[in-house]
């Protein structure tokens, strides 16, 4: 069964950096598009972005800021974020496939000093 467990998530200063990582198993990695969605709190999902073979597309909130990538041999999906922003605070899945069939928990990351 397909598995998605994202980490990294955290308290982290206004302009700081994080990590997140997507651990999957349970099915090809290396042949599906993946994707990062956030939710801020009180607000809907918001997509951030997607690697689809070696392309990848970011919302323009995050554009420049935020960098994905993966790792096919440890069927891992990440996320760079930098010059973080009380507005970044939410909660960060991972999600599999162009369709977004499947989901991890998620991670939780807050901005603020």
């Amino acid at each position: 069964q397909v598995q998605l467990v994202e980490s990294g998530g955290g308290l982290v200063q206004p302009g700081g950096s994080l990590r997140l990582s997507c651990v999957a198993s349970g099915f090809t990695f290396s042949r599906y598009s993946m994707n990062w969605v956030r939710q801020a709190p009180g607000k809907g999902l918001e997509w951030v972005s997607t690697i689809i073979g070696g392309r990848t597309y970011s919302a323009d909130s995050v554009k420049g800021r935020f960098t994905i990538s993966r790792d096919n041999g440890k069927n891992t999906l990440y996320l760079e974020i930098n010059s973080l922003k009380p507005e970044d605070t939410a909660v960060y899945y991972c999600a599999k496939g162009i369709s977004l069939e499947s989901w991890g928990q998620g991670t939780q990351v807050t901005v603020s000093s």
